[in-house]
């Protein structure tokens, strides 16, 4: 048997196929609402054409380019907002990071270890 989903065949042969050939899948309400939201789902059901929407989306304003002097004020806006944390917080996230660093390398190492004995043992190298 094949993994292929099975192919969904519509009741309503009117709303069935477009350009591409047959695209209406069944879906249920919340899937079909949530669709419709987005924008992706006209109200009759049909699905609205990746082209009406790119041009609804854009403007002229949008495409135009911010000079660098306009992009490094706005980065300094951004990093004014930064919640920076304070010295306590810097010196705890650094020892949390420092033993977990510690406790990982010594894990490994001695697995390394078990594993290379291990391996000795079970071809008697001496």
């Amino acid at each position: 048997k094949s993994l292929l989903p099975c192919s969904v065949v519509a009741r309503n042969s009117a709303n069935t196929h477009n350009r591409h050939g047959p695209t209406l899948m069944a879906m249920n309400r919340q899937t079909r609402r949530h669709l419709q939201k987005q924008g992706e789902m006209s109200a009759d059901g049909a699905p609205i054409s990746n082209r009406d929407r790119r041009q609804a989306v854009g403007s002229a304003a949008d495409t135009e380019r911010s000079g660098p002097r306009e992009f490094v004020g706005e980065v300094k806006g951004e990093l004014r907002k930064v919640v920076w944390p304070t010295k306590d917080e810097i010196a705890n996230y650094s020892v949390v990071v420092f033993v977990t660093i510690v406790v990982l390398t010594a894990l490994i190492a001695g697995l390394d270890y078990l594993t290379g004995e291990g391996v000795l043992r079970l071809f008697d190298v001496n």
